[in-house]
């Protein structure tokens, strides 16, 4: 095993995954600035409303993981059979999911609204955009599974073009509807949720269409509706998996729902911030996500040494590349002070929010690829659990609320507490990861008789 080597497996993974989160990440940016173009107000509700977007991925990354983990590690064994079997059991309750998120924003936008301010205004302009973008959530869970499917078995590019494409057309989509270009009216926030629905749509007729070619993974009538021998291995990391995410996005959309309840200023700032950290993030996002195949690859393929070398070298990676986006993000705090039209006071949030954000980087990045992607590659999923459970939960979350409620401490210390969770998890990650707990190939107890 050598370094050419490492590269040449993980290079085909990362990047194309990275240019993936980058696209995505472009959707929720071109929404913010074009939001911010049109007032305060409309920026700050569609951040808030898009947290219902981002719980619903909470679950996709849960249920998707658990699936990811089993597919990377059969088609790593050669067992396309058990990959089809995965795709099956994974697409139903991702489908589940999906549907109940879409009737929830189409029948009660305004209570779902309410959870994240108290705001008339935010609530009328937020429930409008819930209700409009509603569809795209079951669309966006089936979407979801198959292209899973395609970054584990060999064919990470197509996913990426199938995603960037609907990034493409999303956001020239998003300046249509909002600012009634071609001579359609303007539609504002409503605008931007329409855009999202149509273009989850597109990738749905694009992902049948990707079904039906004959050397792709099936969906198996068999496997969906009848029996599937993987659903108890699929369900055994799947929900903690799904647990695991959901506690620890919960607990970091608290911090929208604190900073929701401290004024449309904070919302405001907060919201370009975490979306400048989210598109220069992207690398750091897909070498977790391409780290965790390739390790998966490797310990399926029974070559357990190789996966913990390649591990650490992931690790490694992921450091290097926090510290140089945390240095990139801050060096462009100029640039994003001048993005939408904000007032004073949310420019001199937004100002030291960017700080707080780049140092957080470092942790994320380290966290993301072992947490994320190292150890559930493995099968060691219990440990992510426990863990945000306790940093969350115990300590971050509680703080934010006394510092904001009780104690009244400046918003840029609440801040502060609200994005330490990153730092304050890292001694206990690599005390666990040194166990090498993860070093496991899950396809060997189904070839135990």
């Amino acid at each position: 095993m050598n370094n050419k080597e490492f590269w040449r497996k993980l290079t085909p993974l990362v990047f194309p995954i990275a240019f993936q989160q980058l696209m995505s990440a472009l959707v929720s940016t071109s929404d913010t600035l074009m939001m911010g173009l049109i007032d305060q107000a409309s920026l700050s509700a569609v951040s808030l409303a898009t947290q219902i977007t981002f719980v619903l991925s909470l679950f996709c990354f849960g249920l998707t993981g658990a699936g990811s983990l089993l597919a990377a590690q059969y088609w790593g064994k050669g067992s396309k059979p058990e990959v089809e079997q995965v795709f099956a059991v994974m697409l139903r309750p991702m489908a589940a999911v999906g549907m109940l998120f879409t009737l929830a924003a189409l029948l009660c936008p305004g209570l779902l609204m309410r959870i994240f301010t108290p705001d008339p205004e935010l609530i009328r302009l937020g429930s409008g955009y819930l209700r409009a973008v509603s569809l795209s959530y079951v669309l966006m869970c089936i979407n979801q599974s198959y292209l899973t499917i395609l970054r584990n078995s060999g064919r990470a590019g197509t996913a990426t073009v199938i995603s960037s494409t609907g990034v493409v057309v999303n956001i020239a989509l998003n300046a249509v509807l909002i600012f009634g270009l071609l001579g359609l009216p303007a539609l504002g926030a409503v605008g931007a949720a329409l855009a999202t629905t149509l273009t989850r749509v597109l990738e749905f007729v694009w992902v049948l269409a990707e079904t039906a070619r004959p050397d792709r993974i099936k969906l198996r009538k068999g496997y969906l509706f009848g029996r599937c021998p993987l659903k108890k291995d699929y369900w055994k990391h799947g929900v903690i998996l799904t647990a695991n995410n959901v506690i620890w996005g919960v607990g970091i959309t608290m911090g929208s729902v604190i900073l929701g309840r401290l004024g449309s200023d904070a919302v405001a700032a907060n919201s370009i911030a975490m979306t400048m950290k989210n598109l220069v993030n992207c690398f750091c996002m897909g070498l977790a996500s391409g780290g965790a195949i390739l390790v998966g690859n490797e310990l399926g393929a029974d070559n357990l040494e190789t996966a913990k070398k390649y591990g650490g070298k992931v690790v490694r990676l992921a450091l290097l590349s926090g510290a140089i986006t945390a240095v990139f993000l801050i060096s462009m705090t100029p640039v994003i002070l001048n993005l939408a039209e904000l007032s004073d006071q949310s420019r001199e949030y937004l100002r030291w929010m960017i700080v707080v954000c780049a140092i957080n980087l470092i942790g994320m990045s380290n966290n993301s690829a072992i947490i994320s992607g190292i150890f559930p590659a493995g099968g060691d999923t219990r440990f992510g659990f426990i863990c945000d459970i306790i940093t969350l939960w115990v300590i971050v979350v509680p703080l934010g609320m006394l510092g904001a409620f009780v104690w009244e401490l400046p918003i840029w210390v609440v801040y502060i507490f609200i994005n330490m969770d990153e730092w304050v998890k890292i001694p206990a990650v690599f005390h666990h990861y040194k166990k090498y707990k993860w070093v496991r190939n899950l396809t060997k107890q189904e070839d135990a008789p």
